[in-house]
């Protein structure tokens, strides 16, 4: 359950014991059927004025037949759906949350309720606008309308419910800015206005709600800078202003609001720098600040906020090093400082951060070894470290506690053999360590990974043979070795794989036919295993790899012909069967591929006519048949290929 959600269910609690508190008294029976029977008649009205459905859920809501006299007794109080009365029988509660209602709020008419202190409508499909008459329920503490379809603009009257306490208006399709009035609701506690399109700034006039503890704007339009008078709110706990269109400085004020516990400003367009003094707000435990434009460092106060648990700091524009204060955070669970421009050494003091489940550092300018302490943090579930200029090996007891299920350290200038920890670390999921200079036999130095679904080696200097234990990985949806010294040839359980989606083996010393396992991989999107040493022919199960969409067998010694049912890659875009051995024609199967943009089947041995049914590739951009045995006429079919960008036709004997 969310904060959100907590504080919503103890605000009702709360009001109900008020109700029932407040309202211990006794009336005259006279008293209690008037205030019954006028307010049963008002939602009676409103519910002939909802959608047929929505009357349907409100089936409780009928008239009663007294068995003295057979007049009608309108009581909502009587087991009414969603009706709760006070001792004289007049409505103080209405909470139909959940309850598939259609319609609009305007046949509701709000002064007949003049007891009315909690409302809650949220999670149905009511639309249409809030009506400017809601100010009628003067008495009004709770006012929940979320998750609706209402539209238009939020009503300035509504900051005349002076007792209101809770108003949450989110989720729904409110535009135009926020009414300044709201600044007048002095008992507000919580207000939720978030995922709408209410544009214009926060109004200043909000630093007046002295007793707000939780205020929710996330996912608006609001822009504009935020107001420094904010820095009033004392009693401030949650602050969502993420995911709209602010600018300017996060105001230096805000070093008062002593008891804030999570300061959301993602996404956003702020400037300037991170105030040092933010390391006062001690009772802080998540900060996001990442996707602005900040710039500067990053302030060593950071480092004194003992309860933080959550710090994002990416994609903003911060320079210098990362302060070594940041490993005094003994709360962190989850530290992202990726993209930006960050330099200078990785932290020896974050080994200290013992509560770490996620690191991130990629894309940064950082240098200098990983430190060692690193493999010993036991809860760390992601690690990303790639795109900055680390150097040395990694640390020999990564993964070592089996928890690592996403690691990064790609593009760096790693050497050395990959750590033995990381040959039992089942629990990986997803693997990138391409772009380094790792050595080691790919059969020894990696083992059985039962939850592995993506795993990238290329441009490093891996060699022996490909295990047939690779097989056993049969959650992988993508393997990409290439650029290595990879020998052997494709062992056959690589039909294990029934989840793969892409498989690149090229730039390796791969020898051998393709197996006709290969055939299973039914799920294979993309396809490269150029540049290699394969040899034989295509066996025909290849031709069950019909979601392929790109394939490069080129720079091989594959031979005979090219499959005929090669024609049946019917979502295939890009087809390189170059610098090959292949006789024979061309298939006139393979020239009904009307997706493909381009075809190089240059550099082989083909002969026969290029078929007039090669203008059929409708979506043909590029054709390299040079270098071949092809005659007869050139096809006057390409003048018909209004897509065609690019053709090569020498060296044939056209």
């Amino acid at each position: 359950m969310d904060s959100f959600t907590i504080k919503k269910v103890f605000s009702q609690l709360l009001i109900t014991f008020v109700l029932f508190m407040s309202n211990l008294v006794s009336l005259p029976d006279a008293a209690f059927s008037s205030n019954s029977s006028k307010e049963a008649t008002v939602l009676l009205t409103w519910k002939k004025n909802l959608q047929n459905e929505s009357q349907s859920h409100l089936s409780s809501w009928t008239t009663l037949v007294s068995s003295s006299n057979l007049n009608q007794i309108k009581n909502p109080c009587k087991n009414w759906l969603g009706i709760s009365c006070n001792f004289a029988e007049s409505v103080i509660r209405i909470n139909l949350t959940n309850s598939s209602l259609q319609g609009t709020l305007h046949e509701f008419s709000f002064w007949s309720f003049p007891n009315l202190v909690y409302v809650d409508l949220s999670m149905n499909a009511l639309f249409g606008t809030i009506p400017p008459q809601i100010s009628y329920l003067s008495e009004l503490r709770y006012l929940e309308l979320s998750f609706n379809k209402f539209s238009g603009k939020i009503p300035p009257e509504i900051g005349l419910l002076t007792n209101l306490e809770v108003l949450h208006l989110a989720r729904n399709k409110l535009n135009g800015s926020i009414p300044k009035e709201i600044g007048c609701l002095s008992f507000l506690t919580d207000l939720a206005l978030f995922k709408n399109h209410l544009d214009g700034s926060i109004p200043s006039s909000l630093s007046n709600l002295s007793n707000l503890v939780n205020l929710f704007l996330y996912e608006n339009e609001l822009s504009g800078s935020i107001p420094a008078q904010m820095g009033n709110l004392s009693n401030l706990v949650k602050l969502f202003i993420n995911t709209n269109h602010l600018t300017g400085p996060i105001p230096p004020t805000f070093r008062n609001l002593k008891k804030l516990t999570t300061m959301y400003m993602f996404g956003n367009l702020l400037f300037g720098h991170i105030p040092t003094n933010i390391g006062s707000l001690k009772s802080l435990e998540k900060l996001s600040l990442f996707g602005n434009n900040l710039s500067g460092l990053i302030p060593t106060s950071l480092g004194d906020l003992e309860n933080l648990k959550l710090l994002h700091l990416s994609g903003n524009n911060l320079f210098g090093p990362i302060p070594p204060e940041l490993g005094n955070l003994s709360s962190i669970n989850d530290l992202q400082l990726s993209e930006n421009q960050l330099h200078g050494p990785f932290p020896t003091s974050f080994a200290n951060l013992s509560n770490l489940k996620s690191l991130f550092l990629r894309d940064n300018d950082l240098s200098g070894p990983i430190p060692q302490g690193i493999g010993d943090l036991i809860n760390l579930v992601t690690l990303q470290l790639d795109t900055n200029q680390f150097i040395g090996h990694l640390p020999k007891n990564i993964c070592h506690s089996g928890s690592l299920a996403n690691f990064s350290a790609s593009n760096n200038y790693l050497v050395g053999q990959i750590p033995k920890s990381f040959k039992n670390c089942t629990s990986l999921v997803r693997v990138h360590l391409e772009g380094n200079q790792f050595v080691g036999d790919i059969s020894d130095d990696f083992g059985l990974y039962p939850n592995l679904t993506f795993i990238d080696l290329s441009h490093n200097r891996f060699y022996g043979k490909m295990s047939s234990n690779w097989g056993e990985c049969h959650q992988l949806q993508t393997l990409l070795i290439r650029r290595n010294n990879i020998t052997g040839s494709i062992p056959p359980e690589i039909g294990n794989w029934t989840q793969l989606g892409e498989l690149d083996l090229s730039s390796n010393r791969i020898v051998g036919m393709i197996p006709k396992e290969l055939g299973k991989l039914i799920s294979l999107v993309q396809l490269r295993m150029n540049d290699n040493q394969i040899s034989g022919d295509i066996p025909l199960e290849f031709g069950l790899l019909t979601n392929l969409e790109y394939l490069d067998l080129s720079t091989n010694k594959l031979n005979k012909s090219i499959p005929s049912n090669f024609g049946d890659f019917m979502k295939l875009n890009y087809l390189n069967l170059s610098h090959n051995n292949f006789s024979e024609g061309l298939p006139l199967h393979l020239l009904s591929l009307f997706h493909i943009t381009k075809l190089d089947i240059s550099y082989n041995s083909l002969n026969g006519e290029i078929p007039v049914e090669v203008s059929k590739m409708e979506s043909l951009e590029i054709l390299n048949p040079s270098h071949n045995n092809l005659s007869g006429f050139i096809p006057k079919a390409f003048e018909e290929m209004r897509g065609l960008l690019y053709i090569d036709i020498s060296y044939n004997e056209l």
